[in-house]
């Protein structure tokens, strides 16, 4: 992803809020790369994911016009939730490390918000 005018503050360093954003999209990605969109898993099957931690460490700062990869794997598992591993990189996969994170992620009843296990099929081993 470019790093656009609009993630940055005065000086030109992204905001440190958006980098959550950025790990969200990633997130997003991975999911609908396991064939996973999250508006069909609430209106088929009346289930959603919703971030319950989230730990980041901000290591170097990201400016207007980086190229910036976020990864994204499962560091954990449990029957509701799921917990993602994330870095933020400049210059690719073995590039600088500018932020770490570690998201969990709960897998929610739609209707009543409580936690419910994830479906066999949705989410398989990986």
């Amino acid at each position: 992803m470019r790093i656009y005018w609009e993630d940055t503050d005065a000086g030109g360093i992204v905001y440190y809020a958006n980098y959550l954003k950025f790990m969200e999209r990633a997130r997003t990605e991975w999911l609908r790369a396991a064939g996973i969109e999250q508006l069909p898993l609430k209106e088929q099957h009346g289930l959603m994911f919703v971030v319950v931690d989230v730990a980041a460490s901000y290591r170097k700062p990201a400016r207007y016009g980086d190229e910036l990869l976020v990864t994204c794997e499962i560091a954990d598992r449990t029957r509701a939730s799921l917990t993602f591993q994330q870095q933020v990189l400049r210059g690719g996969l073995d590039g600088e490390l500018l932020v770490e994170g570690k998201v969990r992620v709960a897998c929610l009843d739609a209707v009543n918000l409580r936690p419910t296990a994830m479906p066999k099929e949705l989410i398989r081993e990986r």
